[in-house]
């Protein structure tokens, strides 16, 4: 392989909502696998993100043909399309409540709809890759990069609804990505600032960590992307990271699970691997290691420095050529399937009303109860009646990892509210109040009918905790919502009627008006383990 081919490996970013001058000069130097779209760098509307991809795959036909190449297939565009907390492609899209609502439905039907109502949407947009879906396990609440990205718990719910999301997306000619490789919910640090470690045994990572990625491998998924965690059950090693191990990303994902698709690394920016300089020695190892993709970000300065590397080491015979052969037939393999997707759908797709009727249905079946009548049975339904006055009470939404964009989303449940009862005030507090905040809300709530009062992760912000223990204690009718993860739910009153949303997204908080109103049920069931201090109905039906 030249040493120019060896770039080929490289996953651009940039920052600007049309190509660059510097990226056209890039893709007319030396070939490139594609670009992955950031919403803070990319992201307007959807007319111009068409329209940049549309640039970037014109760019990169010219650089190719400029370098006496012949183009074979399009360039990937990709991005972290989740839905729920993480939605990269902006506020027009279909605003999908996300996996831990589907895991909570348990409908691999609707998971299967979701997908490709997701998949059409960035298609229409010139994105043919979507980094999803999660098949990391939801079973350590501490896990805030993870949270409500993943389905669940259960090794089994995950896959078959992961798989049913493959399927999803790629009907619609986008290809999925399973990630995060060999899985990431175990541990209690966010592998953007550290390096943690899954300490699980072999035989509980085969009946866990690994069984949802066999579903949706099995599904025929096209991509996976490594976690930076170290897994010394498969590698040996307590410090090397998953990405930069041959033993995971090779004997395992390849040789084990069988994965024939194209394997992407997690970001090079985040700080469970080396940044600087001694990067350089993270690059090298990726590679020989058996990533196809590196997934760089939008510091020029570092991708430069990694594509130097690539070169260096390509120069020196530091990888095997038989490797990368074998690396390029699949991103040659992946770019055909991308080619016969056929024509991009019409952008009126986009934020539809049929994928609107979808992302309600997926709302309102996920509103879970989670307090419990004293027989242990579901308690009697009790509909606030529309003349009640409420105090909405939320916390500022704020992203609580690199990967979310839920400081994007204005605070929306008491306008929700207001969709079905007449006198609502709402007040929007920090993640944490302070004592005199909850002192002075605590004295508000006697002035209303009932207090509604929202809690994002209460269950490491112990703050907002105190705030409902505050509020249900003055006596006034409370109701205490998780906004996102259910494990907020342990930190509740047991007196206290608790319902789970999984989302602070419109149509999640407007279900819930529609529900606290006795239009619908709580129809929802936990997909994860809460210690809640009474009997518990059964988890979901897939589990």
């Amino acid at each position: 392989m030249t040493d120019a081919r060896i770039l080929e490996r490289v996953m651009l970013a940039f920052e600007g909502e049309r190509v660059p001058r510097g990226v056209e000069r890039r893709l007319a130097a030396a070939p490139v696998a594609g670009a992955t779209l950031f919403m803070a760098f990319n992201v307007g509307d959807p007319g111009q993100v068409r329209e940049l991809t549309a640039g970037f795959q014109r760019a990169g036909e010219a650089g190719a043909r400029k370098r006496g190449r012949a183009v074979d297939g399009p360039l990937l565009v990709a991005a972290d399309q989740e839905a729920g907390q993480l939605m990269a492609l902006g506020e027009a899209t279909t605003a999908f409540a996300g996996n831990m609502a589907l895991g909570a439905v348990g409908d691999e039907d609707l998971a299967e709809r979701v997908g490709a109502a997701i998949g059409r949407e960035a298609r229409a947009m010139g994105v043919n890759i979507v980094y999803a879906p999660v098949l990391d396990l939801a079973i350590e609440p501490g896990n805030a990069a993870l949270g409500i990205r993943s389905f669940g718990d259960d090794p089994a719910a995950v896959g078959r609804l992961g798989a049913a999301m493959v399927r999803g997306l790629q009907s619609a000619g986008v290809a999925a990505t399973v990630k995060h490789f060999p899985g990431l919910g175990a541990v209690d640090q966010d592998t953007h600032h550290a390096l943690a470690v899954v300490r699980g045994d072999r035989a509980t990572l085969e009946s866990h960590e690994l069984s949802p990625f066999r579903a949706a491998i099995a599904a025929g998924a096209r991509l996976a992307m490594s976690a930076h965690v170290a897994v010394p059950a498969l590698s040996g090693d307590p410090t090397l990271p998953a990405t930069l191990s041959r033993a995971v990303m090779t004997g395992t994902l390849r040789d084990e699970l069988g994965f024939g698709g194209v394997s992407i690394s997690d970001a090079f920016d985040m700080r469970a691997l080396a940044q600087g300089a001694t990067q350089a020695v993270e690059v090298i190892a990726a590679i020989r290691a058996g990533d196809d993709l590196l997934l760089t970000t939008a510091d020029q300065t570092a991708r430069r420095r990694i594509e130097a590397t690539l070169v260096a080491a390509a120069a020196r015979h530091l990888f095997e050529p038989a490797d990368l052969d074998a690396s390029s037939a699949r991103l040659a393999e992946l770019r055909g399937w991308l080619a016969g997707a056929g024509p991009p759908p019409d952008p009126d797709v986009v934020g539809s009303a049929a994928h609107t009727a979808i992302s309600r249905e997926l709302a309102e079946r996920a509103l879970t109860r989670t307090d419990r009548a004293p027989d242990g049975g579901a308690p009697a339904p009790s509909a606030l009646p529309p003349s009640t006055r409420i105090l909405a009470v939320m916390p500022e939404p704020a992203d609580l990892t690199p990967a979310d964009t839920s400081s994007t989303v204005a605070p929306g449940l008491g306008r929700a509210l207001r969709t079905r009862f007449g006198a609502v005030e709402e007040v929007v507090i920090p993640g944490s109040p302070s004592d005199d905040e909850i002192a002075g809300l605590r004295m508000r709530a006697g002035s209303f009918d009932a207090v509604v009062i929202g809690t994002i992760e209460a269950h490491r912000r112990p703050a907002q905790a105190a705030l409902v223990r505050a509020i249900a204690a003055s006596g006034a009718t409370t109701i205490a919502v998780a906004l996102r993860t259910p494990w907020d739910a342990a930190t509740y009153p047991g007196a206290v009627p608790a319902i789970c949303t999984y989302s602070i997204l419109r149509d999640s908080l407007e279900a819930l008006a529609r529900a606290l109103a006795g239009e619908i049920g709580f129809p929802g069931r936990l997909p994860v383990a809460v210690a809640l201090a009474g009997p518990v109905a059964p988890a979901a039906a897939t589990r």
